[in-house]
């Protein structure tokens, strides 16, 4: 992704952390981190989102990250915010099919009108035909990890991949999501 943020204050983030550690583990989980994001619409951030989130920066596996790791996800997370409001073209707060369309072809993804439908409906919690912010960023992640492991099968890069269905189960089951 393009959209680099500047780094945050780190008073701030530090505030930002302790408010929602609430062990004071020196260790926030996805629950914890659910509390210090926003997603724009007064509802807490997709659990699902943080989850993902979480197991990226997560470095020691535990199911949580420290406040180093924080500030890198902070500003993971303002940068998807740039560019969600960049493809957000009617300033409405939310994406929709044709938004999430032009952001996938500005990724590199050429995908079929049908299929962007069905991740529209996938990702849109509410059932208005739209993504909010949250959505979008797990949308995202889940489209590249499932990318990244069907690039791991196609080995002359065709776009296309032959499995059994034992293989495509194993593949499946053995993304870290």
């Amino acid at each position: 992704m393009s959209f680099n943020s500047p780094p945050a204050d780190e008073m701030f983030l530090r505030q930002v952390f302790e408010s929602v550690d609430r062990d004071r583990s020196g260790h926030i989980s996805a629950e914890e981190l659910q509390q210090a994001l926003s997603n724009g619409t007064w509802k807490p951030f997709n659990p699902e989102t943080c989850r993902l989130m979480i197991g990226m920066f997560d470095k020691g596996n535990t199911g949580t990250i420290s406040f180093h790791d924080f500030g890198a996800l902070w500003r993971y997370v303002n940068d998807w915010q740039s560019c969600f409001r960049s493809f957000d073209r009617d300033g409405s707060g939310n994406i929709d099919g044709s938004e999430l369309n032009t952001a996938l072809i500005s990724f590199g993804y050429r995908l079929a009108q049908p299929t962007v439908n069905i991740m529209l409906q996938k990702f849109d919690r509410l059932g208005k035909g739209t993504i909010y912010f949250d959505d979008f960023i797990q949308c995202c992640i889940i489209l590249h990890t499932l990318t990244e492991a069907f690039r791991q099968q196609d080995t002359d890069q065709d776009g296309v991949i032959t499995l059994h269905y034992e293989q495509f189960i194993s593949m499946v089951f053995s993304i870290k999501t």
